[in-house]
């Protein structure tokens, strides 16, 4: 049986006896709910909960949207939510159009109204069936998102993280090099640290060294270690990165700006897990996972000879291969909000902030090319400089300078990127003034607004204007 029916109900259609079949025919087992208008209806079918049917007159009346006009768009936002469209007798003809446009069934309005509504959930019942099973998968794998997330300390919940998540559990069980390949700011070492903490025990040393930081000479000690005397000022023995790292893992971050012959070095250490420390001859093993990261192409810098085959052979046991935010754009508003609550978290008195849904939505349209190091930096930003409880586009400081042509998008989405920018920024700087932004752009005031719709960006400055 149905759990939550909603009802769009008007003035001129009372359906409160329809309400009362459906609680009898339900053995009172539903929860009914009653909007007035389709715009009520649309905010709170966007509330993210699960209904079970909808029922909606074919002909609103008074005013209001027509049905059929209503359902057609109830249909492309919710394909699988069940829809019944009531209709008066006589009214068949309506009703078939219904069908047509996409109601599950159709109620005419007579006696006896309790059987008939008794027969449709009848008729409903393997599709109700079906909608209990799916939520009952959605939330299991809701469940196992979170699991995962917390487990791997990481936020997403695209399908390219689960598919992460998944390389991760699997290689974490089995000692041989991984190789993670990403841009800037995409979150490599959280991967490295997640494949760490899910091999085991937790207590294991992760020693991480970037080895962009050092040249040959210095990055040698700093992974082998050197022996007293081996240098001026090497006054005593000193363990290097592998030692300290024995037993556990030695995430190698750019490792794709080592030299040739550094990477020798390393192609040993990886193939036969021994070593010397600089200014020794005693060889020394070590029990080492090596984990290895980089932005930067390793097969074309192979096939420019900057590369050595061997290691990258060597290091690709398993390659994950983190995505720029900008092709994981569900992740977005995910990771503002665990921005936004862990830096209140961090800064009580900066607490009781929100993202509004006007940022929000500048957010989801910018292509971040610092990744998710930029959306950090842009959301810790956003609630220091916000003196309110919503940060809003304008407090993101993302509407100056040259929007992101990063790689990724195509030519008609870096268009849309550019003049969605342009069209906000011009807005901000006219204080949310339309005929002030639009003379700024050089557009009639009814351009400016054909823009500001099409982008969807009534949202912004409303206590100033209004789209209609």
């Amino acid at each position: 049986m149905p759990k939550r029916i909603i009802i769009l109900d008007t003035p001129a259609k009372n359906l409160e006896a329809l309400g009362d079949a459906f609680m009898e025919a339900s053995g009172e087992q539903c929860t009914l709910h009653w909007v007035y208008s389709a715009d009520r209806l649309k905010e709170k079918l966007r509330t993210g909960l699960d209904w079970d049917i909808l029922v909606l007159d074919c002909v609103l009346g008074d005013g209001h949207q027509n049905g059929l006009e209503l359902l057609s768009g109830i249909r492309d936002e919710w394909p699988g939510l069940p829809v019944v469209v009531v209709a008066e007798q006589g009214d068949v003809d309506i009703a078939h159009q219904a069908i047509q446009a996409g109601a599950n069934d159709f109620l005419v309005r007579s006696g006896k109204l309790v059987d008939r509504v008794s027969t449709l959930l009848k008729k409903v019942r393997p599709h109700l069936a079906l909608i209990d099973h799916n939520r009952m998968l959605r939330e299991q794998n809701m469940l196992l998102r979170e699991a995962a997330g917390q487990r791997y300390q990481i936020v997403g919940e695209s399908p390219q993280i689960m598919e992460i998540f998944e390389k991760i559990e699997r290689v974490a069980q089995i000692p041989r090099p991984v190789l993670i390949m990403g841009e800037r700011g995409t979150g490599k070492e959280l991967v490295a640290r997640a494949i760490h903490r899910a091999g085991g025990d937790a207590r294991r040393p992760m020693v991480v060294v970037n080895c962009a930081a050092f040249p040959d000479n210095l990055l040698e000690t700093e992974l082998f270690g050197h022996e007293k005397g081996a240098f001026t000022g090497a006054d005593h023995q000193t363990h290097g990165k592998f030692e300290l790292a024995s037993g556990g893992t030695l995430f190698l971050d750019e490792i794709g700006n080592m030299s040739l012959s550094f990477q020798q070095k390393i192609l040993r250490v990886v193939e036969y897990g021994t070593f010397t420390r600089v200014g020794g001859s005693a060889e020394i093993r070590v029990d080492t996972r090596i984990i290895a990261a980089t932005n930067v192409d390793l097969n074309q810098k192979i096939s420019e000879g900057e590369f050595l085959q061997d290691l990258y052979d060597r290091l690709s046991f398993e390659v994950i291969e983190v995505p720029p935010l900008r092709e994981r754009q569900g992740d977005v508003d995910l990771l503002a909000r665990h921005f936004l609550n862990t830096f209140m978290q961090e800064i009580p008195s900066l607490g009781g902030k929100r993202l509004n849904q006007s940022a929000l939505k500048v957010l989801r349209g910018y292509t971040f090319p610092g990744n998710v190091r930029e959306l950090k930096n842009i959301i810790e930003r956003a609630a220091y400089r916000d003196t309110t409880s919503e940060i809003t586009p304008e407090d993101l400081g993302m509407l100056s300078g040259e929007p992101s042509l990063a790689e990724g998008d195509n030519f008609n989405e870096k268009i849309d990127a550019f003049k969605m920018r342009l069209i906000t920024e011009a807005l901000a700087s006219a204080n949310g003034n339309q005929a002030q932004a639009a003379r700024k752009l050089g557009l009639s005031y009814h351009q400016y607004r054909y823009f500001l719709r099409k982008y969807e960006l009534k949202e912004l400055y409303p206590r100033n204007s209004q789209i209609l």
